[in-house]
């Protein structure tokens, strides 16, 4: 055929680097520090609830629309536990598949051929193929890697030199995947600013808002101005390590839920029934829960970093999230996506090159993102393993 088969906004995007990378594991039996997944499973009350919803029949068949009330009810109590929001379970909270399709359902909602979309890169690639299924143009602000000693942060006077006429949505993420960044007070205050000031919606990532080992999370639909303007997304999976079950959601005014719900009916519909009844439990564990996973996803980090700086790497500690990028600079080579894809055969352990998580190739190809929510055991094999590099 003359034409070609693909959408031409999805050309170039393909499979992604994780399912290559993860069957790459699969073949050569190595560690896979690659995809965001734990490799134990969350707490076997939730499990337990999970269970006891599919045997009762509790979502076997379609729940509502929205999300079944249990959840909302959870949701809405979440959001105010921790951030001190109120939002109505009824109007202001719908349950998505996961955080990927709430993603999507808010672009294909908001937003109309030919506007843009400013997003800090590197970036989850699933942020360009949902931007480009929306026909609008992605607008990146380069994160730059930091010098030795400091954190990633926002180029705030190149977000502002960004925005045109064209500008509709700033899609953020915080904490920050791949970089584990996380937005401080003043940095959030100087983005909310410029959405307000510039009429501008705002789509907030916050997945790995549990998972912050230095500073604080604190949500922008929290500023004055901001929560009728902001979409603000989670999930139970990165919390609970349930990735699978796919139960996401997004807190909002009625207007913006509204919206972005007709884009999303034509999704899924709906989905998860059984584990929205267990997330809805999950999301009303006590307190010890939460520092508790905290506490020991810090511990896996610096383990895991730890283990990168003893090799060669240069390792920049995330502030939050799953994630440490590195540089293989030190280590002879500057191409992150063949250094991954011989990886596997030289120590036996699987990462992802940050390289396609760029516009700017440049910047990202000698970068190397390794996942440490892992077992200890595991991480310690890997490191094991990746001292082959070092020899």
């Amino acid at each position: 055929m003359a034409r070609p088969l693909l959408n031409r906004r999805l050309a170039g995007m393909g499979t992604t680097i994780f399912a290559e990378m993860s069957a790459l594991a699969t073949a050569t039996g190595s560690v896979n520090l690659g995809q965001g997944f734990p490799d134990a499973d969350g707490p076997a009350a939730v499990i337990e609830s999970a269970v006891s919803a599919l045997r009762e029949g509790r979502g076997n068949q379609y729940p509502p629309g929205l999300g079944i009330p249990e959840l909302r009810h959870a949701v809405a109590a979440h959001q105010k536990r921790f951030r001190g929001l109120d939002y109505d379970p009824d109007t202001e909270v719908l349950i998505t598949a996961g955080a990927t399709e709430a993603i999507a359902a808010a672009m294909l909602a908001l937003l109309e051929p030919g506007d843009e979309v400013i997003a800090f890169e590197p970036y989850y690639d699933s942020y360009a193929a949902c931007i480009a299924m929306a026909g609008a143009t992605r607008v990146p602000v380069t994160l730059r890697p930091p010098a030795p000693g400091e954190r990633w942060r926002p180029d705030l006077d190149a977000l502002r030199d960004a925005i045109t006429p064209r500008t509709r949505l700033l899609l953020l993420n915080t904490p920050h995947n791949p970089t584990g960044m996380v937005l401080d007070a003043e940095e959030l205050r100087a983005i909310a600013d410029l959405a307000i000031s510039h009429d501008l919606l705002v789509v907030t990532d916050e997945v790995y808002e549990h998972l912050v080992y230095e500073g604080e999370h604190l949500p922008i639909a929290a500023l004055p101005g901001m929560r009728e303007r902001t979409v603000s997304i989670s999930s139970g999976g990165k919390t609970f390590a349930f990735t699978g079950w796919k139960v996401g959601w997004i807190t909002s005014s009625a207007q913006l839920v509204s919206a972005v719900r007709t884009a999303k009916q034509f999704l899924t519909y709906v989905s998860s029934g059984p584990f929205q009844y267990a997330i809805a439990e999950a999301l009303a564990m006590p307190d010890s829960y939460f520092s508790g996973l905290r506490d020991e996803l810090r511990l896996r980090r610096d383990q895991l970093a730890a283990g990168l700086e003893a090799v060669g790497f240069t390792v920049y500690r995330p502030q939050g999230g799953y994630f440490i990028t590195t540089d293989i600079s030190v280590l002879g080579s500057t191409d992150g996506m063949a250094f991954c894809r011989e990886l596997p055969g030289r120590a036996g352990v699987v990462a992802i090159p940050n390289v396609v998580f760029y516009d700017d190739v440049e910047i990202g190809r000698a970068q190397v993102r390794f996942a440490f929510c892992k077992r200890e055991s595991v991480l310690s094999d890997a490191i094991g393993r990746l001292a082959a590099i070092a020899k």
